[in-house]
C-alpha cells in the first residue's frame, strides 16, 4: 500500500490531444502515454473492474504496460454538469484537484494512492471530461469498520495514532475537507498503524490552520461518542499542549451541526433532488 512515488519525484505537463494535464515523471514513457491516450476507453476495457458507478466512476485497470504498477491502476472519471460545469470555467477540474491533493500529501510524506496522472478535456473553457489516475492500493481497511469492531483496549491505540497523524497533516498546512471514515484506510505497521488518505480532490493547502479550523475538520470522523474526549485529548497532546475548552466547544458545536445536517439531508432527500435537477 505504500506509495511508490518519493518526495523528490518530478511531475511534468501532459499533452495527449484533446487532453491536457500532468503526469509523474517516472510514468512518462511512450508505452504508458499511449496507454493513457484514450482514458474513457480504459473504463470499459477487458481488464477493467468497475469499483463505483454513478456521477463519478471509479475503475480498476489491471493491464498497465510492462506490469507497472504491479497491482494495476485506478482511474476515476469525474462528472461535470450543472453547477460543477459552470464552476469549471474559473476553477480547476476535480481531476486536477485530486492530482494536486495527492501530490501535496506525497510531497509532505503522508500516505495516499500514488498519483500517476490527471487528464482533462475542455471546450469553450468548460470541463467536458476529467480523469485522475493513481496506483491501486492493496490491503488496509476503511477506518469505519475498526471504529465499530475494536474493543476499547485496541481502539484507543488506534485513536491515539490517528490523532497524531492528523496533527502532522494539519501542521503541514493540509486540510482534507472530506475527512470521513470512508476516506481513511488503515494497515498495521510494526507495532503501530499506517494511514492512507483517499478522495484527494477535497485536499487543500493552507498557509496556516487555526485551532478552530482544525477542530471543525475532525467532525466528519465517526469516532464513537464514548471515545471522543479521549481522541481530542490525544490530538491536543500530539500538538504539544493541553486540551483547551475552546477547542472542545468548537468541536462539539460543529459535530452537532454536521450531524443535524446529515439527518436533514436524508429526510429531504437533497442529494437525489440535486442529481435529478442536474445541479450536482
Amino acid at each position: 500500500m505504500i506509495p511508490s512515488l518519493a518526495r523528490n519525484d518530478a511531475w511534468r505537463p501532459l499533452f495527449l490531444p484533446p487532453y491536457k494535464g500532468e503526469i509523474a515523471e517516472n510514468y512518462a514513457t511512450p508505452e504508458f502515454l499511449a496507454f493513457l491516450a484514450d482514458p474513457n476507453a480504459l473504463l470499459s476495457g477487458p481488464g477493467t473492474e468497475i469499483l463505483l458507478a454513478g456521477r463519478n466512476t471509479v475503475a480498476a485497470v489491471k493491464d498497465a504496460p510492462a506490469g507497472r504498477p504491479a497491482e494495476g491502476i485506478v482511474v476515476k472519471s469525474f462528472g461535470a454538469r450543472g453547477i460543477s460545469r459552470l464552476k469549471s470555467l474559473v476553477q480547476p477540474s476535480k481531476a486536477a484537484k485530486a492530482w494536486r491533493g495527492a501530490v501535496a500529501l506525497v510531497e509532505s510524506g503522508f500516505g495516499t494512492a500514488g498519483p500517476i496522472a490527471y487528464l482533462e478535456r475542455r471546450r469553450g473553457g468548460f470541463v467536458r471530461e476529467s480523469y485522475f489516475v493513481a496506483e491501486r492500493l492493496t490491503g488496509g481497511r476503511e477506518i469505519r469498520f475498526l471504529f465499530r469492531e475494536l474493543p476499547a483496549a485496541k481502539l484507543e491505540p488506534l485513536l491515539a495514532a490517528l490523532a497524531g497523524e492528523l496533527v502532522r497533516v494539519h501542521a503541514a498546512g493540509l486540510l482534507h475537507r472530506d475527512l470521513s471514515d470512508g476516506n481513511i484506510l488503515v494497515e498495521s505497521a510494526g507495532d503501530g498503524f499506517r494511514f492512507v488518505f483517499l478522495d484527494t480532490n477535497r485536499v487543500r493547502s493552507r498557509a496556516r490552520l487555526g485551532s478552530m479550523a482544525r477542530a471543525r475538520n475532525l467532525v466528519r470522523l465517526g469516532v464513537p461518542a464514548a471515545h471522543r474526549p479521549y481522541f481530542l485529548e490525544c490530538y491536543a497532546a500530539a500538538a504539544g499542549h493541553p486540551l483547551r475548552p475552546g477547542f472542545t466547544l468548537c468541536y462539539r458545536a460543529a459535530k452537532a451541526a454536521f450531524s443535524g445536517w446529515i439527518v436533514l439531508k436524508k429526510k429531504l432527500k437533497l442529494k437525489k433532488l440535486a442529481r435529478k435537477l442536474k445541479i450536482q
